[in-house]
């Protein structure tokens, strides 16, 4: 089985949004709707800190299409637009899209939106023209901060690759198991990690 996902250590973000900003161009994304969000979490108190500097911890979250192993918005399309591929990505079949929406009421992202040109739903494809060939996502090939990694969670997050043909075992800073978070999972499964270090988990 394979689960194609990406991997970021949050602790190496620097929310510079040079992912979001790929991804716009690349994938031709219309003004005002995005494949990918770098959310500003906090600042907030440090645990039995006093609120205020230096006793604040926050940190970037980016969020995009989690191609979760059970996807909610697969399971409501009445068409089978919305499909579970074999490499663990979920697509759009935009020729049988209409357009209805009911994906997006069901993503508990937020990460899917209604392309009003062209009347089809639209969201992260995990840059599909570009993996089939090798590469990586343009949102991983162009993050400046090293913090996003490609690869399939079946083989283990130490074998996720990024520029330069590195993996996140050779690269990052040691985490272990409690380091280690996923978005809020509401039975769909998100497929996605988010490591960090030394901060409370928010997401």
């Amino acid at each position: 089985m394979t689960q194609l996902a990406i991997v970021t250590d949050i602790n190496r973000c620097v929310g510079c949004l040079a992912c979001s900003v790929a991804c716009k161009v690349i994938n031709n994304v219309p003004i005002g709707s995005f494949w990918n969000k770098t959310l500003r979490i906090g600042p907030t108190p440090t645990e039995g800190g006093s609120g205020n500097w230096p006793d604040v911890e926050m940190y970037f979250l980016n969020v995009s299409c989690q191609h979760c192993e059970e996807p909610q918005c697969v399971e409501v399309c009445p068409t089978g637009a919305s499909q579970k591929m074999e490499d663990g990505t979920v697509q759009i079949d935009k020729s049988k899209c209409i357009g209805c929406q009911f994906c997006v009421m069901a993503c508990p992202y937020n990460v899917r939106y209604l392309n009003e040109e062209e009347r089809v739903v639209e969201k992260c494809t995990l840059c599909t023209q570009r993996t089939t060939e090798g590469a990586l996502p343009q949102c991983v090939s162009q993050c400046c901060g090293m913090a996003r990694w490609y690869g399939d969670v079946e083989q283990g997050l130490d074998s996720f690759r990024g520029p330069n043909d590195m993996t996140l075992g050779e690269f990052v800073e040691d985490f272990d198991e409690a380091d280690v978070h996923q978005l809020i999972d509401v039975g769909n499964k998100p497929s996605y990690r988010y490591i960090l270090r030394k901060f409370r988990w928010r997401g």
